[in-house]
């Protein structure tokens, strides 16, 4: 394989990684704990608004990394979910130390750092992104 299809095979792998493991990190929030539930968990945390910011949070995943897996709005997305992550750490995870175990921060600045290399290297050609814009359009290339 050349270096450009090697380009083409990483973005997507870890475009669809990353997006697969929020959209499942979202669904959770949904599902498993329940709005209700990650609201109160929020609040317990320490999350200021809780009750506003967990439904919020539990879109962006949801539907971010949906986003995501498809290539589709992938640098707004994963910038917002970089964001996301920042909040993560600093709010909840810091305080744990680094391993996960012990509520730490690994996981999360790991998805972070994911999400943002996705955000500096955009979604590839193997996304919708591409199929939409394309690389000839530069001010739609720039939201995509």
């Amino acid at each position: 394989m050349n270096n450009l299809a090697l380009n083409t095979v990483a973005r997507t792998v870890l475009r669809v990684v990353v997006g697969f493991l929020f959209a499942a990190h979202g669904w959770q929030k949904y599902n498993e704990f329940t709005i209700t539930g990650t609201q109160g968990a929020f609040a317990q945390m320490g999350v200021p608004a809780a009750d506003v910011v967990a439904p919020i949070i539990a879109t962006l995943e949801l539907v971010g990394g949906i986003a995501l897996i498809l290539g589709l709005a992938t640098r707004p997305f994963a910038a917002l979910l970089t964001l996301n992550m920042l909040g993560a750490i600093f709010l909840v995870h810091a305080s744990a130390g680094v391993f996960v175990e012990a509520g730490g921060y690994e996981l999360v600045l790991l998805l972070g750092a994911a999400a943002l290399a996705l955000t500096l290297v955009g979604p590839g050609k193997f996304s919708l992104d591409n199929v939409l814009f394309g690389r000839s359009n530069s001010k739609l290339r720039v939201l995509a």
